[in-house]
């Protein structure tokens, strides 16, 4: 059996986490079991939940262990196989975690399926065809179920969750309005992603600054908004919202260090009759079928053109993972393996 490197937990971040949270190991691969699979990782997915798992904390989910390969997940190639479903070869993603290497029970629910790359590239099921992908579709179609004509906006719009759901929305014959960081990610925006327009929140300093900026860009007002940061930024966009507005809350990565978001103005809530409302995608299994399918037919027909940004080598990814808090990638954050 190979020699598998894997990134551990090695400490917890007192407020903002750094390199030296994570650990390296290195251990050889156990034998597999019946039922069991082996698979080599070609990519692993960073994505800004796993900060959040890094805390000893009451959450959505449990805290990441200590000393334990760091949750994640992970496409690559079956390279032996004791389960009648998987063959050797065969393309799959899973929940590998951050390693090189991972034994998986064939029959566990959710955690390997195999996948097609005829149309679709292997890592895009990491991202626009993969659980960020899937997270778009839920918060819009779910939550948010705009009709033809309203306008809906979207923060961290160039990332894997929001090019998904700008696609998306643009599908459903909305007007389409993101918030990014910097000019270069607002114009791949609205020039590769379709967007009608793309406000970059690094121009302002304040929420009503930036709430002036999204009154230019939604003249009739905002119907939907998926919220991937909070912060200064939800402020802005509810001062812009219609009478019952629909609001999906995806993620707060402004507050991941553990300082508190408190809201500025709450009573918009009931002044325009928002519906606001949190969600899990991996709490909704049954549509993923259903959302998977219109993403690969997006990505296929290139109506969805995702970007990656890829780090090279396990040992790169905590840096990136970092960076990725940041905003510093572009599109998905992966790190390539093989």
């Amino acid at each position: 059996m190979p020699m598998n490197k894997q990134l551990i937990l090695a400490s917890r971040p007192s407020g903002e986490a750094s390199v030296d949270n994570f650990a390296l190991r290195q251990q050889e691969t156990p034998a597999l079991q019946d039922g069991q699979v082996l698979v080599r990782h070609h990519y692993m997915s960073l994505d800004p939940y796993m900060r959040g798992r890094m805390n000893d904390a009451k959450s959505y989910a449990v805290p990441q262990p200590l000393n334990e390969v760091m949750v994640g997940g992970t496409v690559g190639e079956v390279v032996e196989s004791r389960h009648a479903k998987f063959s050797v070869g065969d393309s799959v993603v899973g929940m590998g975690g951050w390693q090189e290497y991972s034994v998986v029970d064939g029959d566990a629910p959710g955690m390997l399926r195999k996948v097609d790359t005829t149309h679709v590239p292997l890592s895009h099921y990491l991202g626009a065809v993969g659980m960020p992908g899937v997270t778009a579709w839920y918060g819009l179609t779910q939550i948010i179920a705009p009709k033809a004509g309203e306008t809906v906006t979207v923060s961290a719009a160039s990332g894997a969750v929001g090019s998904a759901y700008g696609a998306l929305a643009k599908a459903r014959g909305c007007r389409v309005v993101g918030i990014a960081g910097g000019p270069e990610k607002c114009a791949y925006v609205v020039n590769e992603l379709g967007f009608d327009a793309c406000i970059d929140y690094k121009e302002h300093s304040d929420y009503l600054s930036l709430s002036k900026a999204l009154r230019q860009a939604c003249p009739d007002g905002i119907d939907g908004h998926f919220e991937n940061v909070g912060g200064m930024v939800l402020d802005a966009v509810l001062l812009r919202t219609n009478a019952f507005a629909r609001i999906a809350v995806c993620g707060m990565i402004a507050g991941y260090d553990g300082q508190p978001l408190p809201m500025v103005n709450p009573s918009l809530i009931l002044i325009n009759r928002i519906k606001v409302e949190g969600f899990i995608v991996s709490e909704h299994m049954e549509l993923w079928p259903q959302a998977l399918a219109e993403l690969g037919a997006l990505v296929g027909s290139g109506k969805l053109r995702p970007r990656e940004t890829v780090a090279q080598g396990l040992e790169s990814a905590p840096e990136a993972f970092l960076g990725l808090l940041k905003g510093k990638n572009f599109g998905k954050q992966l790190v390539k393996l093989i």
